[in-house]
């Protein structure tokens, strides 16, 4: 593929955050209330807020996405020794809080349908690990790149298995599954808004359930677990996993437009679908039957023996046009953390992870990227093609 040297524009970025201008009413509100620290009013109405959207009983407001899980790990009583399964394509974030309790990860491969956990391979896996005398204490089924897994017969194996579901839902919040929110079909779900997720409070998360007990202990554990006392007494380990005041109150004017957010990704992605899935090679990642992605990053695999160019050439390409770019998470079964690992395939001898990591290509999809900006993606898309 060769590359002719571009006119210098401006970096296109992959997911950036998107701010709207109603994020600062609150925030005016929480800098004049004086409430900036780690807990107050705009923590307590974000909360809330979310409960309400996602349908769930109740929501915890914390540091990160990665505290979420790891808080829902520790609810599900994960601890040193036990094995907990979770799925292979995602960012290390989903499985590094396992490693937090000392327990051992089990990785699990995708289904071409959706690219999330394979119902019959996590299947497959607690078939396998009751065999050997193993039984998992819960599992993490990752929602990726804004879609759900299909969670119904997950749900089904986990429950038959006596297994906690978590959903980790760090990248589809404003996804649905069946009518039901992304997040929502497990024990406990969670989100991030971190500073490229579909809403940012440049960073942070929450954990979502329907037992609220289980989240007055994550509340607890979340401010140190400082017990009860006139004086600092602590008789658990606790964590300082606190979102602040400030950071809810950004967190609360993007929940606002949140609708409006997954609306312009859907757009991206189909427009990059109806231009660019014509060509020879080119496979967009599908959504699934009755889901709605929120497509919070456009993805697509390129069969280079068809397309006549890899993905990782045109990777090099889009940068060399100034233009970011992403590959494929790379499977957490073939990162160095985790080689000794647990791995069930999508069948023997095919994983689909490892095809969609050689593969697959996160084109920019932020939904403050400008029509003009698409274009410029596309053009330079088939301008790489078109030189290869």
């Amino acid at each position: 593929m060769s590359i002719r040297q571009p006119r210098i524009l401006p970096r296109i970025l992959l997911s950036p955050p998107h701010v709207s201008g109603r994020e600062h009413a609150y925030l005016e509100d929480a800098i004049h209330s004086g409430w900036i620290a780690p807990i107050g009013p705009q923590v307590d109405a974000f909360e809330q807020e979310m409960a309400d959207y996602t349908g769930s009983k109740g929501a915890l407001a914390l540091s990160s996405g990665t505290a979420a899980i790891h808080l829902a790990l520790r609810l599900a009583g994960v601890s040193q020794g036990d094995y907990v399964i979770c799925s292979t394509l995602t960012f290390v974030a989903s499985a590094n809080p396992i490693l937090y309790l000392g327990a051992t990860p089990v990785f699990v491969d995708s289904e071409p349908e959706t690219w999330n956990m394979c119902p019959l391979a996590f299947q497959r896996a607690c078939l396998d690990l009751n065999d050997r005398g193993i039984l998992p204490k819960a599992a993490v089924v990752v929602n990726l790149y804004g879609q759900s897994a299909d969670m119904e017969p997950i749900v089904e194996i986990a429950n038959r298995y006596g297994i906690v579901l978590i959903e980790d839902a760090a990248e589809s919040l404003g996804a649905f599954y069946h009518g039901k929110a992304s997040g929502t079909w497990g024990r406990f779900g969670i989100y991030s808004f971190n500073g490229n997720k579909i809403i940012t409070t440049s960073g942070g998360g929450m954990l979502v359930s329907d037992d609220t007990d289980a989240l007055d202990q994550a509340r607890f554990w979340s401010t140190q677990a400082r017990d009860t006392a006139p004086h600092y007494q602590h008789s658990e380990m606790g964590y300082n996993y606190r979102l602040s005041n400030l950071l809810a109150a950004i967190g609360r004017g993007q929940l606002e437009l949140l609708e409006e957010k997954v609306e312009r990704r859907r757009y991206i992605s189909q427009v990059y679908s109806d231009r660019l899935g014509s060509i020879p090679g080119l496979h967009f990642m599908p959504e699934a039957p009755n889901c709605r992605s929120t497509r919070w990053l456009s993805a697509l695999t390129i069969d280079e023996e068809i397309a006549g160019f890899s993905a990782n050439q045109l990777l090099k390409c889009l940068e060399f046009n100034n233009i970011e770019a992403r590959p494929v998470w790379k499977p957490l079964h073939l990162q160095p953390l985790f080689e000794n690992a647990f791995y069930y395939p999508y069948m023997e001898g095919h994983s689909v992870s490892d095809q969609l990591f050689t593969k697959g290509v996160c084109l920019p999809s932020g939904s403050s990227l400008s029509d003009d900006d698409l274009v410029r993606v596309m053009d330079a898309i088939e301008s790489c093609i078109q030189n290869r």
